[in-house]
């Protein structure tokens, strides 16, 4: 499986991003999605995840401001971020548990200016 991030950049607390990742290979081993994210001087963290049957969860410091969803005929997943904060600054990161393994695609810089 690779994973394909994009969608980070700079904007202006309060602004909106969405964060794509395309997956593609042995899609079919994908048995759940998710979006971590490590910021400056700080320890990797699970934003959200997502499983195959829709199910999701998040972190507390983003929960009614952050969407995770996926698009199965796209192979696909997205995190929408609304109310960016300062603190969501952080390289975004995509992540899949597969059947045999885990992992990883690049990162994708979202920085939140105050």
């Amino acid at each position: 499986v690779q994973l394909q991030a994009s969608g980070g950049g700079l904007v202006q607390a309060g602004g909106s991003l969405r964060l794509s990742c395309a997956a593609s290979g042995t899609i079919f081993s994908i048995k759940a999605m998710a979006w971590y994210r490590q910021g400056p001087g700080k320890e990797r963290e699970l934003v959200a995840s997502i499983t195959n049957g829709g199910d999701t969860n998040y972190v507390d410091s983003v929960k009614g401001r952050f969407t995770i969803s996926r698009d199965n005929a796209k192979n696909t997943m997205y995190l929408q971020m609304n109310s960016l904060e300062p603190e969501d600054t952080a390289d975004y990161y995509c992540y899949a548990n597969a059947i045999w393994r885990t992992y990883w695609g690049q990162g994708t810089l979202v920085t939140v200016s105050s």
